[in-house]
């Protein structure tokens, strides 16, 4: 192995052009630990955010990254085999410990998940955190079961998409909404019922389809919407705060007898790699490969385009994950 590696590095807070690719030392494994040749990754929010200086915790200089997809160079416990596809996510990644945007991550042992798969490389790069993030809006979050109703507010983010395709598997009936009527194709293709074109206030829409409000709602645009979207949910369903596209966070003045609908639940999810079991994602793997889900693939880039993907992903024109394939 080289003893130096290609990485994405953020010596300070700022704009695309922070990040830079430079030559650092390739990290090395001892027991407990894995060390994965990185083959892609996908592009989140979150490290948007921590590139601009908005995250809550982290420290720089930093590889960023909170995911990785790849194969396992190293591990000297004997935790996995050498050669093992394997993704990883979270733990700390691209804030208190190096993360994926690099030629190779060294991760806790416990943090990767392996699989078997000859799907390309930039599908299989778009999936863990997505499919985790999905999979626990729905099992954690809403509980969603076969014949139930599911609204996606933020249908067409890359979680919104893989809440289409989860729920398609699982028999829900998807509502899922985006702010441009150009999208409605996108979303049809991932197999969502009813798409719902969000104004801001999409409640009432929701209801005209089904009357007695949604089962579950996953919120992925921000507090700015979520009392809207708390409308739109049945008494005795449960909404789901997973995400943040518009950067609101954090509820002004939050008087819960006034925002909150008799009887309709508020919660909300994240998640590490420990809540994405191996069969889930192997069972995804499988049902991508035989044609039964899709993968929200928006755009793929190289290392060296790492600051346009971030551009792309602020300015919302990615239309799915985006991936880096090295």
């Amino acid at each position: 192995m080289n003893a130096s590696m290609r990485a994405v590095v953020v010596d300070r807070p700022g704009g695309p052009d922070v990040l830079r690719v430079s030559e650092v030392p390739v990290p090395q494994a001892v027991a407990g630990q894995v060390l994965v040749r990185v083959l892609a990754f996908g592009l989140n929010r979150s490290e948007l955010h921590f590139r601009r200086g908005q995250a809550s915790f982290g420290t720089l200089p930093r590889i960023p990254g909170i995911e990785a997809t790849g194969i396992v160079e190293a591990a000297p416990g004997g935790e996995v085999a050498v050669g093992t596809q394997v993704a990883t996510m979270m733990g700390g990644m691209g804030r208190t410990i190096d993360g994926g945007y690099a030629e190779y991550v060294l991760v806790p042992a416990a943090q990767v998940i392996p699989f078997v798969s000859d799907l390309p490389w930039d599908v299989l790069g778009a999936i863990p955190e997505m499919l985790q993030t999905a999979y626990g809006s729905l099992a954690v979050g809403v509980r969603a079961v076969a014949g139930d109703s599911l609204l996606v507010r933020g249908g067409t983010s890359s979680v919104g998409l893989a809440l289409a395709v989860l729920g398609r598997l699982q028999g829900l009936t998807v509502l899922s909404t985006t702010r441009s009527p150009a999208r409605r194709s996108l979303l049809e293709g991932m197999g969502v019922d009813h798409v719902v074109l969000d104004d801001g206030a999409i409640a009432d829409q929701v209801r005209a389809i089904v009357p007695e409000g949604v089962d579950g709602a996953v919120e992925l645009v921000g507090v700015n919407v979520l009392r809207d979207t708390l409308r739109a949910v049945r008494s005795g369903g449960t909404a789901c705060f997973t995400g943040m596209l518009s950067d609101e966070w954090t509820i002004d003045g939050f008087y819960p007898m006034d925002w909150l609908p008799n009887g309709v639940r508020l919660t909300a999810y994240s998640g590490e790699a420990a809540d994405l079991p191996a069969s889930v994602l192997q069972d995804f793997l499988d049902a991508v490969a035989d044609g039964r889900a899709k993968v929200p693939v928006g755009r793929v880039y190289h290392l060296d385009e790492i600051a346009r993907a971030h551009a792309d992903m602020e300015t919302g024109v990615l239309g799915g994950k985006a991936v880096v394939v090295l």
